[in-house]
């Protein structure tokens, strides 16, 4: 049997590997999994940040109806006074003319 020649190893190759797979395990452990961490906090913070936006609109609303329901009473009873207002000027119309005397008759 003849002698094969020696198989070389590339180190170059080899080295560039080592390489590649130390850089995926940073990326994966030192990067990925707190990035991954920090995506469901802020995720958190986002449903509670939309539970809060739900709240103040639902207030926002009720105070909107309040002050509509404000407006109307207000108007009721302007329209209120003034009629009572106008009734009060009959009413001391009708006085004066009650306290006038009558005319006398010969």
């Amino acid at each position: 049997m003849a002698d094969r020649p020696r198989a070389t190893i590339p180190w170059l190759l080899v080295a560039s590997s080592v390489l590649l797979v130390a850089i995926v395990l940073y990326l994966l452990f030192a990067a990925y999994l707190p990035t991954k961490k920090r995506i469901v906090r802020l995720e958190t913070e986002l449903r509670d940040l939309y539970a809060r936006e739900a709240q103040l609109e639902t207030r926002l609303a009720k105070d909107a109806e309040r002050a509509t329901q404000r407006e109307q009473q207000l108007s009721a009873f302007t329209a209120e006074r003034d009629a009572l207002a106008k009734r009060v000027e009959e009413l001391e119309k009708e006085l004066a003319a009650a306290k006038r005397p009558a005319p006398r008759r010969r």
